[in-house]
């Protein structure tokens, strides 16, 4: 065949087509990519694609361990943590004092208020924390006398938790006349069930109309 019908013919069938009647297919998809020297970089297809998560280098994942929930950090211990920080109380109460000597020297009302709010949420943590104090030495108390009566022979006297819970409304009661506010917490307490109560009548009241 002459040159012009070769142009003719790869015309018709096509570019791809041609090449593989003429050189064969094999010979079009045969890339040799085998390196000449084995130290030399392996030569790759342009036409593959490099996947983005290839790992070049490996790198160690780092895993974040909280102490407060991580085993490995041991167990909490509530009288070395307590023995530890006891020194915050020391600055609880001198900011408590700072800020009693600031309202005294404030004029401005809407600083006063949020003075007032420190103050008291500072008293509030304090009398808490004096709260479960109390309550941690008559747990010791009692462990002790039963621990007396096991040496001494006698069968332990363990309290239910309604005679535990009585003798702490007992305490709380006394603590309250004691600082004056046992009017103010009968009142807020008076309060609560009476909105405790609305709630159940408003909810019962729905269920009524609803299955009417």
């Amino acid at each position: 065949m002459s040159f012009e019908q070769l142009l003719q013919l790869k015309e018709e069938l096509g570019t791809k087509v041609y090449n593989e009647a003429i050189f064969g297919a094999s010979s079009m998809n045969d890339n040799n990519f085998k390196r000449a020297n084995k130290n030399r970089p392996r030569e790759m297809s342009s036409k593959v694609p490099v996947s983005p998560l290839c790992e070049v280098v490996p790198v160690k994942k780092v895993v974040p361990r909280d102490p407060r929930f991580d085993t490995l950090c041991g167990a909490f211990n509530e009288k070395a943590f307590k023995s530890s920080y006891s020194f915050l109380s020391k600055v609880k109460q001198q900011e408590l004092k700072q800020l009693k000597e600031d309202l005294k020297a404030e004029k401005n009302s809407i600083r006063k208020e949020k003075i007032r709010y420190l103050i008291q949420r500072l008293e509030n943590q304090e009398r808490e924390v004096e709260r479960l104090e109390h309550k941690e030495q008559k747990k010791q108390e009692a462990r002790a006398m039963q621990i007396q009566l096991l040496r001494e022979g006698k069968r332990p006297q363990f309290q239910k938790p309604v005679e535990k819970r009585l003798l702490e409304l007992v305490e709380q009661y006394k603590e309250l006349k004691k600082n004056g506010k046992l009017k103010k917490h009968i009142e807020k307490h008076r309060k609560k069930v009476m909105l405790k109560d609305k709630k159940k009548m408003r909810e019962h009241n729905q269920i009524v109309l609803g299955e009417s």
